[in-house]
């Protein structure tokens, strides 16, 4: 019986990505291009992709381990606790230090079909007001090129 539900339950799940997959039009590998006019371009700081806390998480558990490797009893408890400590507080000053934003830009353009879309990327000096462009992908991963 359980068996038979886990089948059901896959065979639902596997439709429904069938049925997005076809809601879209695009097949996987395939990248959208739409054609317009730049409107506006906008400066802006595009924020880091560094997950933040990772540094200290990592540099935490690189002094945990030294810290097992000093002393025994109550010494090593105390070596543990410091390296710790030590390890989060050096890890975090490291990751701060590449956790810059970006220079960006927002690029309003608008398409052959009177739509206006936003793209934010990262500066491409070769874009105009006025310049016919192309769109290329969508959402996150959509960039801006010159025709």
């Amino acid at each position: 019986m359980l068996n038979r539900i886990s089948w059901y339950t896959l065979a639902g799940f596997l439709a429904l990505t069938l049925a997005a997959g076809q809601a879209t039009g695009q097949q996987p590998g395939e990248t959208e291009i739409r054609q317009g006019v730049i409107e506006q371009i906008t400066p802006t700081q595009i924020p880091s992709n560094h997950h933040r806390g990772i540094g200290a998480i990592i540099g935490g558990l690189g002094g945990l381990g030294i810290g097992s490797l000093i002393g025994g009893g109550t010494g090593r408890d105390v070596a543990m606790v410091v390296g710790t400590l030590g390890g989060a507080f050096a890890g975090n000053r490291i990751e701060k230090k590449y956790d810059q934003p970006l220079q960006g830009q927002q690029v309003i353009v608008r398409l052959k079909n009177g739509v206006l879309v936003a793209v934010t990327q990262p500066v491409n000096q070769n874009l105009k007001t006025g310049q016919r462009v192309y769109i290329e992908g969508n959402g996150d991963n959509a960039r801006v090129i010159a025709q």
